[in-house]
């Protein structure tokens, strides 16, 4: 089932470092959440800068039968609503953290996808209560190790003002699958972008992906953690993800032949196999 998720009782509270700030039931308002049901384990999808809940089709059809499958349409992303302001990326895991409390979901399998993933980390580290186990997809340890990471991620926002969604997606679409990718495969995963993404809602994450790095505190995570990547992935790359398994006590790392970011949108069959055996 579909739907958009209304107002819940409560609130969430995330904390970095000495900060903290709560995130109003309210912000569950307008939050498009693709529920598959069932009583098995859940599993909670994050997708990436540039997807939706629908990113997931695949997995849903793979893994529903065994177990309760989420996925959300981030704030400000394809049938959610905008948000009032910047989540940042604490408010992003705190929303996450509530929608499962709420729904009674938890723990959750997590697992996110590139920028999903970042937000699936953060989750981990200031709501592990709410975490069964952590996957993180092409992920990477956020845009703020440098100055120019962090700037060349603020800077997509303009490049989608003035582009707009779909010749935005047009020209980032063939970096997101392998060089060897079919052109109906790029068409699909443009055509998909173009239907998910829209200001302020992407300006909102790159500004999140920019204010991060994860680099410190990977090294404190308890959850169990796996991390996929596909080693035709020209956008963060496997040397990333071996950074991240680098840091994170007794993660794993899985590398997906063929596969580019998207490695669970271009290899679903190798990637579902890969999921469902760490699920189980």
């Amino acid at each position: 089932m579909s739907d958009t998720y209304g107002a819940a009782a409560g609130a969430a509270d995330t904390r970095t470092g000495d900060a903290v700030r709560s995130v109003p039931a309210a912000a569950l308002e307008g939050l498009h959440v693709r529920d598959s049901g069932g009583t098995g384990d859940p599993v909670l999808l994050l997708h990436g800068i540039g997807g939706s809940a629908d990113s997931f089709t695949e997995q849903f059809a793979a893994l529903s039968s065994r177990h309760r499958v989420l996925a959300w349409d981030a704030p400000g992303y394809a049938r959610s609503a905008d948000p009032d302001a910047a989540p940042g990326m604490s408010g992003y895991a705190a929303l996450a953290a509530l929608l499962l409390r709420e729904r009674g979901a938890t723990p959750a399998h997590v697992v996110g996808v590139s920028w999903g993933g970042v937000i699936a980390t953060r989750l981990a580290l200031e709501h592990p209560d709410v975490l069964r186990s952590l996957v993180l997809v092409d992920s990477l340890r956020g845009s703020g190790r440098t100055a120019a990471q962090a700037a060349a991620m603020r800077s997509r926002a303009a490049e989608l003002g003035e582009l707009g969604p779909a010749a935005f997606a047009a020209a980032r679409g063939p970096r997101l699958v392998s060089p060897e990718a079919p052109a109906e495969l790029v068409e699909r995963v443009a055509a998909a972008m173009t239907r998910s993404i829209r200001l302020p809602g992407y300006a909102y994450a790159a500004s999140s992906m920019a204010e991060t790095d994860h680099s410190d505190a990977l090294g404190t995570l308890t959850v169990p953690t796996m991390v996929v990547a596909g080693d035709r992935d020209l956008v963060t790359g496997v040397v990333e993800s071996e950074a991240i398994v680098a840091a994170v006590p007794g993660a794993r790392l899985t590398v997906i032949e063929g596969a580019g970011h998207l490695s669970n949108v271009e290899r679903p069959e190798e990637f579902n196999r890969l999921l469902m055996e760490w699920l189980a």
